[in-house]
């Protein structure tokens, strides 16, 4: 079931510099709901896995949890995909965890205006999903990190906080109707 939502005019000065990133922890649907909206947006769908270093990959593969600063990097190159995407006049809709406060504070560094979807789920339903997947290097042991890691957004306009066990249309008519409301 697709869903279109009126596309958001990207190069009217008045809506430049905009972005949305879909985030939560592994197995929430970062993946499918970023590329859902951005159908829906005519966005430029960012998938954030394809931007880790090789390091990063290995290090997750072995179970080891990222630090840091294996992310500094990654999140710079995010920030310059979405700087990217408006640069060429799109709208850029980023599947990246961005699980801590300053991890968000670089993805939205020199942009005017980043929508947060945060896909919110139990760490019981993440490990599920995350252990069914057969085409990911991210092991569910590393599953718990993540909730370790989590500081979920505060809560505001340029945020929405979805319960991610939701069935995919449910999670984009909220995301719809969301979005109406903060144009």
């Amino acid at each position: 079931m697709s869903h279109k939502i009126d596309r958001l005019d990207v190069s009217d000065p008045g809506n430049s510099s905009v972005a949305v990133v879909v985030m939560g922890v592994a197995g929430c649907g970062k993946s499918s709901v970023a590329r859902a909206i951005a159908d829906a947006l005519d966005g430029m769908l960012i998938e954030g896995d394809a931007f880790h270093p090789q390091e990063n990959i290995r290090k997750m593969r072995q179970g080891i949890s990222l630090t840091d600063l294996d992310r500094a990097a990654w999140l710079t190159s995010l920030n310059q995909a979405l700087h990217g995407a408006i640069a060429a006049g799109r709208l850029p809709i980023l599947a990246c965890s961005a699980l801590k406060q300053c991890y968000r504070d670089v993805l939205e560094n020199g942009i005017r205006s980043v929508a947060m979807v945060f896909l919110r789920l139990p760490e019981s339903v993440a490990a599920a999903r995350v252990s069914s997947r057969t085409d990911h290097y991210m092991p569910a042991t590393l599953v718990a990190s993540q909730f370790t890691d989590l500081e979920p957004p505060q809560a505001g306009r340029n945020v929405i906080d979805i319960d991610a066990t939701l069935p995919l249309p449910e999670v984009v008519m909220q995301f719809e109707s969301w979005w109406r409301r903060r144009q």
